[in-house]
Parts: structure tokens; C-alpha cells; sequence
């Protein structure tokens, strides 16, 4: 990962510098036009002890993605129904997402998936809300086959009737670990590539974790992107995989903003789709995330896992973000590898910069608004869970 253009780097082997510029321009140009989704989705795998830093502990993480979705839509106010979690270490991305979401002048829409509860604000209705979480993947029996069809058409007709440019998020407690596990069903190696919020990764954890799920799934040699998804994967997956290959469908491009969880989309949807489109699909897809995520070039190797796998060229783009100037603890953190991202942190930031908008301007704002949502009570204190 050693070319940028203007700020960003650009990471994949296969990387063609003037196609990228091109390709980086036209992102320039749509930016206005995009529509912004921040799936938020939840899994009982996210309730496995030392699995996730998305939260305290597992009654924190029920509520994580809640949380992230009020906050990216109203950023720090007094009349806040959720807290955000409290973390041993950093903050939640979604402060990043706000901020940048405020200077490009996004509109995100929230599509809730298994969490339990309707949500107060604004959102997408695509499943019924008694539904749930997706089971913890060591059952080998995530999801019901016909709940996964169900998500997936949805997506996919969403995806084929816009006529615009789309933005893909998410929050998922214990996404990586489904990510991982989905890659792992199609034969990937990535146990070492594959990162987390939490500054190590448990990776020990998750490998005991995945093999249980792959040993009690149902999958066999004729087994297709729903049916592990339905075994080992969750709800983002199922609705996420639907809207990319629709949007493509509809020859839009798609902003695809996160790491493993996002390569796993893609990963889902290429050993869906016919082989003879493989390389058209994903000449208008990115993977956008922070710089924080690519710093050890993991996330590199595992995109070009796929991508050599499925003999495709896709342009990963990562954020010239950085809090090396900032003063707060909470975003320092960031430097040292804590969190990383999530909430389409690294997306937002990317787009935010194309804008024109300065790395001094998006660390000023997030000053301000982590002064704010501290200020306001709306961070979870470890002695109140």
C-alpha cells in the first residue's frame, strides 16, 4: 500500500495508479448524490465473553449499535435514549462518522436488523422487529434459510431500484468474528488477518469459536452464500450482500465503508454472482476504510485473498485521517489501535477530505463534540453497567 492520491492511500496488489485516480475522481464528483446506509444489526456471538470491545460487557453490547445510530444521526444531545458504551480504551467511531457526516451534508439512513426493539428515530423498516438477534454462530445455525432469503431480497430490490450512488455501513458487535467465519467457510486462511476492536485481537478465541460453528453447520460441497451465511454468518450480512449485488444490478457505484466485515460482503457476493461478471461487478465497488486498519497491511493481504480467488481487481481506499495532534485521550487512542474503526468511520472521513475539508477542521470538530457528549452524560460509566 504505497500510492496515494491526494491524501488517500490506495491498497490492493493489483493497484493500476491511473485507473484509481480516475476511479477516486468520479467518488469526487457523486459525492452529493450518494445515498448513506448504516445497517446496524445484532448477533448472539456478540455475547461471548472477551469476543468484542464494542461495550463494557455483553448487556453493553445489546445496545451498542443503538447507540451508534442516535449518534451519527443527532450527534451529542441532552435528550439522548442511549449511552454510548463505555470502552477500556478509545471511543466510538461513530463520533468520526457525525462529524464527517455534518461537513459533506449526508443524510444516513439507519436499517435495523435484529435488535430487539423499534427504534425511536427515523429508519428503514426491513423485517419485523420480534424477530432478534441472529443466533452465536457456534450453533452452526445462525439464521433460519428463509430469514436470510427474506434480507437478502430485500436488499437486492432496494439496491435495484436506486438510480443513485450507494454508501454502506454498519455496527455490529461481533461482525469481525462472523467475518471471519464466513471467509473461513469458503476456504480462506485468515485467521491472521482478520482484525478486531480490541487493540489484540482474541484470536485464539475466535479460531474455537469459528471451528465449533463450521462443525455444527449444515454446509456441505454444494453450499451457496445463503447457506452460510444461515450457518455461521448475521443479519448485516444477508441484507448487505442483497443491496450491493442490486445497486450493481443497476450499475451504480458502491462505497462499500469498513474492513473485514465489508471484504466479507464482497467475498459473499462474488461466489454468488455468474463468474463471467466478476470483474465488471466490482469495477465500480470500494472498500474504504480508516488508516488505522491498514497500518499492519493485513487488511492489503486479505482483499487480495479474494481478489486472487475470484481472479478480480478491487481498489481498497484508506482515510489520511489521524489524531496525532489531538489532546484527548479518547482519540489518541485511536493512534495506538484501539477501536480502529466501524460506523462507516473511515468512509466518511474519506469523503469528508474530498470535500475539501482539513485533518486539523475534522479533529477540531471532534473535539468538540467529545467535549459535548461527555459533558452531556451520553458515554456509559463502568461503575453504572
Amino acid at each position: 500500500m504505497q500510492k496515494t492520491y491526494l491524501g488517500i492511500k490506495l491498497f490492493g496488489s493489483k493497484i493500476n495508479q491511473k485507473l484509481c485516480s480516475e476511479r477516486v475522481e468520479t467518488l469526487k464528483k457523486e459525492i452529493d448524490n450518494f445515498i448513506f446506509y448504516l445497517v446496524i444489526a445484532g448477533t448472539e456471538t456478540s455475547q461471548i465473553r472477551g469476543i468484542s470491545a464494542a461495550g463494557i460487557n455483553s448487556k453493553a453490547r445489546r445496545k451498542t449499535a443503538l447507540a451508534d445510530a442516535e449518534f451519527l444521526l443527532f450527534g451529542a444531545f441532552i435528550d439522548h435514549k442511549y449511552k454510548l458504551p463505555f470502552l477500556n480504551a478509545g471511543v466510538t467511531p461513530a463520533l468520526i462518522s457525525y462529524v464527517c457526516s455534518k461537513l459533506i451534508c449526508a443524510s444516513p439512513i439507519v436499517v435495523p436488523i435484529g435488535i430487539n426493539e423499534k427504534p425511536y428515530f427515523r429508519h428503514l423498516i426491513v423485517e419485523n422487529y420480534s424477530v432478534g438477534p441472529s443466533k452465536c454462530l457456534t450453533t452452526g445455525k445462525s439464521m433460519n434459510k428463509n430469514r436470510v432469503l427474506s434480507l437478502y431480497k430485500k436488499g437486492l430490490d432496494i439496491g435495484k431500484s436506486t438510480n443513485q450512488p450507494i454508501f454502506i455501513s454498519e455496527s455490529v458487535p461481533g461482525g469481525t468474528t462472523t467475518a471471519q467465519a464466513v471467509m473461513e467457510a469458503f476456504g480462506l486462511n485468515v485467521n491472521k488477518l482478520i482484525g478486531s476492536s480490541l487493540i489484540n485481537a482474541p484470536r485464539a478465541l475466535k479460531t474455537k469459536v469459528i471451528k465449533a460453528g463450521l462443525l455444527n453447520s449444515n454446509l456441505n460441497y454444494d453450499f451457496d452464500s445463503l447457506d452460510v451465511i444461515s450457518s455461521v454468518g448475521d443479519p448485516f450480512q444477508a441484507f448487505s450482500m442483497g443491496l450491493l449485488i442490486g445497486a450493481r444490478l443497476a450499475n451504480q457505484t458502491v462505497v462499500l465503508s469498513g474492513g473485514s466485515q465489508m471484504l466479507a460482503i464482497v467475498l459473499l457476493a462474488l461466489e454468488f454472482i455468474d463468474s463471467k461478471e466478476k470483474q465488471e461487478f466490482v469495477d465500480f465497488v470500494f472498500i474504504a476504510t480508516t488508516g488505522w486498519l491498514v497500518k499492519d497491511n493485513a487488511l492489503n493481504d486479505l482483499l487480495d485473498l479474494i481478489t486472487e480467488k475470484h481472479k478480480v481487481n478491487l481498489i481498497g481506499l484508506a482515510s489520511p485521517l489521524n489524531f496525532e495532534s489531538s489532546k484527548y485521550e479518547e482519540l489518541s487512542d485511536y493512534e495506538i489501535g484501539y477501536v480502529k474503526e466501524g460506523v462507516g468511520a473511515g468512509g466518511m472521513s474519506i469523503f469528508a477530505f474530498l470535500k475539501g475539508f482539513s485533518n486539523e477542521e475534522i479533529v477540531s470538530m471532534c473535539q468538540i463534540n467529545l467535549e459535548r457528549m461527555k459533558k452531556l452524560g451520553q458515554i456509559s460509566l463502568e461503575e453504572n453497567l
